[in-house]
């Protein structure tokens, strides 16, 4: 089908100035634009390791000719103007409500229908490992792509922290920093697709999103990732919000479709 003519230009517009705004925030290193599939919608799953993760993932997809689609609260899509923006580029508003999920899935179809690029970060917000590998994931990236077929891209990427760390106040611009951004080969989910949307089914493949993610950082950094993926749960941390020390008072992984923080 293809992008709308409206969604297109509104991304033509927004790109003419936050790409001059983040080449000139960071240099780039990007490899592995020839993995992203071609004439298809596809869901790219990235690690997440600051607040400007997003930016540098919808410029890296931008660049590759990509529309980039985030999954946002559904309550910014009726601020005035942003609401109208995010509608515009046909993001995908979350609700928490079962109607609303559904909402949220046929979006995220349409967007994967015209080719576009479904981002999920499939830890649903900032990693709270300590060394910021990629920790325990959410299943909303592997039920959407169970549910549709669309093909899963792990992506890595590497140096924003070192221009905005994790909950920062303040860009740190000098000495110039790098953004590093590596794709792998679409995840093979075969053997999960046509079986029941079971939590196992679910957990198994969520976690070989994960594995595919952590595989690329460990490229990117050129170290080896701990033997053990960080478990919110089990270190007793909460997983959304900037307090990671409390226990989450929901904890579910479940959910449709979930984005996380930005």
């Amino acid at each position: 089908m293809g992008e709308p003519r409206g969604s297109r230009a509104m991304f033509t517009f927004l790109a003419s100035w936050v790409r001059p705004v983040m080449n000139g925030l960071m240099d780039k290193e990007w490899n592995g634009q020839e993995k992203l599939p071609v004439g298809t919608g596809m869901i790219i799953c990235p690690n997440h390791v600051t607040e400007i993760d997003p930016v540098v993932v919808a410029h890296f997809l931008y660049n590759q000719g990509v529309m980039p689609h985030f999954l946002a609260k559904a309550s910014l899509f009726t601020v005035p103007v942003i609401g109208w923006i995010l509608r515009t580029i046909k993001q995908v508003p979350v609700e928490r409500s079962s109607a609303g999920a559904n909402r949220s899935l046929e979006a995220a179809r349409e967007a994967l229908a015209d080719g576009g690029g479904i981002i999920i970060y499939p830890e649903g917000t900032l990693t709270r490992d300590p060394d910021m590998w990629p920790m325990k994931g959410r299943t909303g990236a592997a039920r959407l792509a169970l549910q549709t077929g669309a093909p899963v891209v792990p992506m890595a990427q590497w140096g924003a922290h070192e221009v905005f760390p994790r909950y920062a106040k303040r860009f740190y611009l000098f000495p110039r920093k790098r953004s590093r951004v590596l794709v792998g080969d679409p995840v093979d989910l075969s053997e999960f697709r046509g079986a029941p949307l079971t939590r196992t089914t679910l957990d198994a493949a969520t976690d070989r999103i994960i594995d595919a993610i952590t595989e690329l950082l460990a490229e990117l950094r050129g170290e080896e990732p701990p033997a053990e993926r960080w478990d919110p749960a089990e270190k007793q941390q909460k997983r959304m919000g900037r307090n990671a020390g409390a226990q989450d008072d929901d904890g579910n992984p479940g959910e449709p479709l979930t984005g996380g923080e930005p």
